[in-house]
């Protein structure tokens, strides 16, 4: 039955020919006797089949002569609704019903196209008056296009500010809403916790990252700039002479923070690898209580400093005393260097560090030592390069008081020969 439009056909099982008509439910009486015709008029359900050769128009505004142009099918009234009623009562057979709205039916609603759950009363899809152009198109691949008709991937976003996908979590399953972003655009790519005042915890800027910046390997291991395999939990690469690593805490209030820490059940060590030729391979170690320096290709330990603070190095030490770094050079009077030394305590004892160990020293407290000399940077310590000083000083008035005592007693020895000499012509 075509409604509203002339040539058209609406036939009818059983019949043969066509019936030409035009039926309007605005008319109670008409639309009865147009289906009385084709023995559809309500009453017993009959089972019959339909078809409208031509198009139809289907609601209460239908006009007489529909302008149907391409349409197909139309439906014309102020409350747009398509059911789909599943009648299916057989255990394990399907039979949710579904619901097409086009707009709400209050004033004031929304404009929509929707599809309703029928039976659970809900919206699973709604596309809203005003979209844009392709704001939803599904290409022959499946590719999804979110603002595009033709989608490059399997969902591709096109839109001219800071295309974005949202994932938002609400609170209704009890846990607390958060909202992340992940977006990108002139700037870079980002991820936003909009929850948290909309930062930026992560962002990758233009400018032409290389490949592999950033990869994850199977075994969680981190490379930057290391490819895509790694080599250790952490492993930083460079080409260009500007592999570096920086830990810096900005705060603006002074206090002593640790900034790196070193942590393993057994022996920690950090290695320095000199990767040139002739180049040698160090490591600083926390080893069995010691702080230690080791060559990796040598045989022992160069340096060791025990949690006491006693120190054990391999070789020699060499103090810095190069008269170009030194100022304000002052002689000293060697025999005041020597009377002090006299009369400094010089004692026997142990570092209580020490005490479970019985490990003893010798030497002057530093308070005595600063007292009397007035070296060194304060009265806790003393610096071997200045107990050397002292001893080199001393060690010249006792050269020279050696010297004078040579020459007395070379005196004294010449005039006890001129003695034994005159008393043997006698």
């Amino acid at each position: 039955m075509k409604m509203g439009a002339t040539a058209s056909c609406l036939y009818a099982p059983g019949q043969t020919g066509s019936i030409d008509m035009t039926y309007s439910t605005k008319t109670a009486k008409a639309g009865l006797l147009g289906l009385a015709a084709l023995g559809l008029a309500a009453g017993a359900a009959q089972a019959q089949s339909l078809v409208v050769d031509g198009s139809l128009c289907v609601g209460f505004d239908c006009p007489a002569t529909p302008a149907f142009g391409s349409d197909t099918i139309r439906m014309q009234e102020n409350n747009l609704r398509l059911h789909f009623e599943d009648t299916s009562t057989a255990a394990g057979f399907p039979r949710n019903d579904w619901r097409l709205y086009a707009n709400d039916n209050a004033n004031g609603g929304s404009s929509y196209f929707g599809v309703e759950d029928a039976t659970a009363g809900r919206f699973v899809f709604r596309v809203f008056a005003g979209a844009r152009s392709n704001a939803l198109t599904i290409d022959s691949q499946g590719d999804l296009g979110l603002g595009t008709a033709t989608p490059a991937t399997d969902i591709d976003i096109k839109t001219g500010d800071t295309p974005a996908v949202r994932l938002q979590q609400d609170g209704t399953s009890g846990f607390s809403p958060q909202t992340w972003d992940v977006a990108g655009n002139e700037a870079g790519f980002f991820i936003r916790d909009v929850t948290s005042g909309s930062t930026l915890p992560f962002r990758i800027l233009t400018g032409g990252a290389p490949s592999q910046s950033l990869v994850i390997d199977g075994n969680g291991d981190v490379g930057i700039g290391a490819g895509t395999s790694p080599d250790e939990a952490l492993h930083v690469v460079r080409t260009n002479g500007t592999a570096k690593v920086l830990v810096e805490e900005d705060s603006g209030t002074t206090a002593a923070r640790g900034l790196l820490e070193l942590r393993n059940n057994g022996t920690t060590f950090m290695t320095l690898a000199d990767e040139s030729a002739g180049g040698e391979t160090w490591n600083i170690q926390s080893n069995s209580g010691e702080f230690r320096f080791t060559n990796a290709t040598g045989p022992g330990v160069e340096l060791a400093m025990t949690i006491s603070g006693d120190m054990t190095i391999s070789g020699s030490l060499t103090q810095n005393s190069d008269k170009h770094a030194k100022m304000a050079i002052v002689p000293v009077d060697p025999d005041e260097i020597l009377q002090k030394v006299a009369d400094l305590p010089v004692s026997s004892w142990m570092y209580k560090d020490n005490a479970d160990l019985g490990i003893r020293h010798m030497g002057p407290m530093a308070q005595d030592f600063h007292a009397a000399f007035g070296l060194g940077a304060s009265d806790k310590g003393i610096s071997s390069l200045d107990t050397s000083g002292v001893a080199l000083a001393a060690i010249k008035a006792l050269e020279a008081q050696n010297a004078a005592l040579k020459a007395e007693l070379a005196a004294v020895r010449t005039r006890l020969d001129r003695v034994e000499s005159d008393t043997a012509r006698d």
